[in-house]
């Protein structure tokens, strides 16, 4: 049996210079799991009463951390080959932690995490590498409070935090100011162990994984369509939940950068194949789509409850595109590598509702313009919306200052791709987060990447 927490290993700056691909890129080729499916398939089985086996999995260093968080809460989680397997706790009978979570570079994990802990009986402290440390967590713990848990943070909401957890949880009523995944399924798993009905109003619908699993381990999870696109979901606890064997679909947030890499290389032709295409995931693909891509999607499939299919694309002339706000939550991580292609487009391009840009692994909206800006794309920001002018003018011949995020810095690699100058990323360690083995993939693509 293999224990997970071995793979995970100290990062050490990764700079990388990337030039224009001598050639188009071409091959057929798998993106690792979807990330957000993988950590709560973890939370969840852990949770859940008996074993769950759990296949096509992410290993990338943001679940490993979470597959050592729910072990050192009293699961049994082991790995032999590709299959995982989690010997759950049931709901409420997690145990108090010997030492403090690290849940390295996820905000995913630390939020869920932080709805799960709110209802167990014990003390716990979580922290994370610098990165999740400079990310606030008060509006998860904010409205956590509220089922009588409470929550010792640094200034300005931060970990390192302490967790002191309620065995009589309150149910929650809340309705999120902006939308938001991860608070919602931070309310939603402090649910299970409630007495009461947690009831959840988000103004957008956002991305659903949760639900979806939560009704895939047997919870009855209650879901109303409210006005302007809006939804109401409840759930009434305490729940008992068993254990069901879970696939992860490959990741669509992963399957972007190959694609736009793809479109804006001339001469490619490519298949993605096993992408998960969760409506409430696919606003990248729509997008593409409507700026010209050719992208298509065929042998359209159900594994584990979860849409699949594979993605056929090839290299395509993009035009300027109006990407609606409703559309954020549907591809709210893809936002820079859709920048990236919008620089290379013909005509400008408006990307609206981008205020949850501002809390992610950096404030990422700001980082997109530094990014576009020092490889002379022209770019503009309008309150929450960011303007990116399409131009013609040759890119490149910059260096991107990533600040520890792994989609910048993939970003900043099709970027360079592309481009008629070589760009200089300044560290490509942390895409092990969330993209294990992102170069060597993109290299038998043809990307002809090296360190």
């Amino acid at each position: 049996m293999g224990h997970p927490s071995k793979n995970i290993t100290m990062q050490v700056s990764r700079p990388l210079t990337v030039s224009a691909s001598p050639k188009g890129l071409s091959g057929r080729t798998r993106v690792p799991g979807d990330k957000s499916i993988s950590h709560r398939s973890l939370m969840l089985a852990a949770l859940a009463s008996g074993r769950t086996r759990v296949t096509g999995l992410l290993e990338g260093e943001d679940v490993l951390r979470t597959a050592d968080a729910m072990r050192s809460l009293g699961a049994t989680i082991t790995r032999e080959g590709a299959e995982w397997t989690i010997d759950g706790r049931g709901v409420g009978a997690l145990s108090e932690p010997a030492d403090v979570l690290d849940m390295g570079n996820s905000g995913t994990a630390a939020r869920l995490l932080s709805g799960i802990l709110s209802s167990h009986a014990f003390n716990s402290v979580m922290t994370g590498d610098a990165s999740l440390r400079s990310r606030p967590m008060r509006r998860v713990t904010a409205p956590l409070a509220a089922n009588g848990a409470e929550f010792l943070t640094r200034e300005g909401g931060r970990l390192p935090m302490a967790v002191r957890g309620t065995g009589e949880a309150k149910p929650i009523e809340y309705r999120l100011p902006v939308a938001s995944a991860q608070v919602k399924s931070a309310i939603l798993l402090a649910g299970l162990n409630a007495h009461g009905t947690t009831i959840v109003e988000e103004p957008v619908a956002t991305r659903d994984h949760t639900e979806n699993m939560l009704r895939h381990f047997g919870v009855e999870v209650d879901v109303a369509r409210l006005d302007a696109g809006g939804r109401r979901i409840a759930l009434t606890g305490p729940v008992v939940m068993t254990a069901r064997d879970v696939t992860v679909p490959g990741d669509p947030s992963s399957a972007a950068f190959p694609i736009v890499a793809a479109l804006l290389v001339p001469g490619s032709d490519i298949w993605i194949e096993g992408v998960g295409l969760n409506p409430l995931r696919t606003g990248l693909f729509t997008t593409l789509i409507e700026m010209g891509a050719s992208l298509s999607i065929e042998n359209e499939r159900v594994e584990g409850g979860e849409p699949v299919g594979d993605l056929h694309v090839r290299h395509s002339q993009l035009k300027g595109v109006d990407v609606p706000p409703e559309r954020a939550p549907s591809m709210i991580d893809e936002y820079p590598v859709l920048a990236v292609a919008c620089a290379f487009a013909e005509g400008p391009s408006r990307l609206r509702g981008l205020e949850e840009l501002r809390v992610k692994e950096s404030d990422r909206l700001a980082s997109t313009v530094a990014l576009l800006n020092v490889n002379g794309a022209e770019t503009e920001v309008i309150g929450d919306d960011l303007i990116v002018k399409g131009t013609h003018a040759p890119l490149g011949g910059g260096t991107v200052q990533t600040h520890m995020d792994h989609r910048l810095a993939m970003s900043a690699v099709v970027l360079g791709l592309a481009a008629a100058k070589p760009v200089k990323v300044d560290d490509t360690a942390f895409i092990e987060t969330s993209f294990p083995g992102f170069v060597d993939l993109m290299n038998a693509l043809g990307a002809g990447l090296t360190a």
